[in-house]
C-alpha cells in the first residue's frame, strides 16, 4: 500500500488526499462505485429498483443474526444472509402467480421487521445504527483488499452473464427461445447485486444505497441511444458522483454516502434537462 500511497501524493497533491483514512475512501470509492454503476444498468433497464431497495432490507437482518449469534464481525452473516434472501425472493417470483411487486414488499417488509425486533432485542440497536447511514471514512486495508477481489469477481461474472441479461431486458421469449435459463442468470445476477449490498452497505448506509444502484444509470439513460454508451456513461456518472461526494464531505463535514448520491441526484436531473439535445 505504501507504494499506491506515494503515487497518490503525487497525482493528487491535495491538502485532503494527505490523510491515510481519506486515501483508503479515495480508493474505495474508485473500485466500489463502478459496479453501482454497471450494475445500475440492469436494475433500471429491467425495473428492477424496488428489488434493489429490498436487498439493503435484507441486509439489515443479516446484520441482527450475525449480532445475535455473537459473530464478532457482522459481515459473514450478513453476506450469506443477503445472497440466500436475494436467492429466495428471485425463485418466488418465477414460480408464483402473485404480482412481483407484491412478492418483494412481502419480503421486505418482513426482513426490516424482523432486523429491526432482532437488533432491539436487549437494547443493542445503538450498536449497529451506523449501517443505517455508513461511514466510509472508515474503510481499512483489509477492506480495500476485499473491495478488490468483490471487484474483480463481479467483472468476471459481468463479462459471462451480460449477453445473458441483456437479451432477458429486452424480451424474456425469446431469450426463452434462444435457451438461456432466466432462472439462473436472475439468480446469478441477484446474487452478485446481494454481494456488493451486503460489502457497501457499512459504508454507504442502508438508507440510501438503493439510490446508487439507479441514479447512474437513470442518468445514463436520459442521454445516450445505445447500450455501449449507456453502461460507459453511467459509470462514468457513479465516479463523478463518488469522487466529488468524498472530496465535498471532507470539506464540509457532511456524511459522505448521502453527499455522493445528492450529486447523483443532481447529475440525474442534469441530464433529464439536457434529453431532448441527445436523444431523438
Amino acid at each position: 500500500m505504501e507504494g499506491i500511497y506515494s503515487l497518490m501524493d503525487i497525482l493528487l497533491p491535495f491538502q485532503w488526499a494527505s490523510h491515510t483514512f481519506m486515501r483508503n475512501a479515495f480508493l474505495a470509492v474508485l473500485l466500489v462505485t463502478p459496479l453501482f454503476g454497471i450494475l445500475s444498468t440492469m436494475v433500471v433497464s429491467n425495473r428492477m429498483a424496488f428489488f434493489s431497495d429490498s436487498l439493503g432490507h435484507g441486509a439489515f437482518t443479516g446484520i441482527a443474526i450475525g449480532a445475535l449469534l455473537g459473530i464478532f464481525s457482522p459481515m459473514a452473516s450478513l453476506v450469506a444472509f443477503s445472497v440466500l434472501f436475494a436467492l429466495f425472493i428471485t425463485y418466488i417470483k418465477s414460480k408464483s402467480s402473485v404480482s412481483t411487486d407484491t412478492i418483494i414488499g412481502v419480503f421486505s417488509s418482513t426482513a426490516i421487521a424482523l432486523g429491526l425486533m432482532l437488533m432491539s432485542r436487549g437494547g443493542s440497536f445503538n450498536k449497529f445504527s451506523s449501517y443505517l447511514i455508513g461511514d466510509l471514512l472508515s474503510i481499512t486495508q483489509e477492506d480495500l483488499a476485499a473491495l478488490l477481489l468483490v471487484f474483480l469477481a463481479v467483472l468476471v461474472l459481468w463479462a459471462l452473464l451480460f449477453n445473458r441479461l441483456l437479451v432477458l431486458s429486452v424480451n424474456a421469449a425469446f431469450a426463452s427461445s434462444r435457451g438461456i435459463s432466466s432462472l439462473l442468470a436472475e439468480s446469478v445476477f441477484a446474487a452478485i447485486l446481494a454481494v456488493v449490498v451486503a460489502i457497501s452497505i457499512q459504508w454507504v448506509g442502508i438508507l440510501i444505497i438503493n439510490s446508487l444502484l439507479v441514479l447512474p444509470a437513470a442518468g445514463a439513460r436520459n442521454i445516450t441511444n445505445d447500450v455501449k454508451h449507456y453502461h460507459l456513461v453511467s459509470v462514468l456518472i457513479a465516479l463523478v458522483s463518488g469522487i466529488s461526494g468524498l472530496i465535498l464531505a471532507y470539506y464540509f463535514n457532511m456524511a459522505a454516502g448521502a453527499t455522493i448520491v445528492v450529486i447523483a441526484s443532481a447529475i440525474f436531473f442534469l441530464t433529464l434537462l439536457l434529453k431532448p439535445y441527445f436523444v431523438r
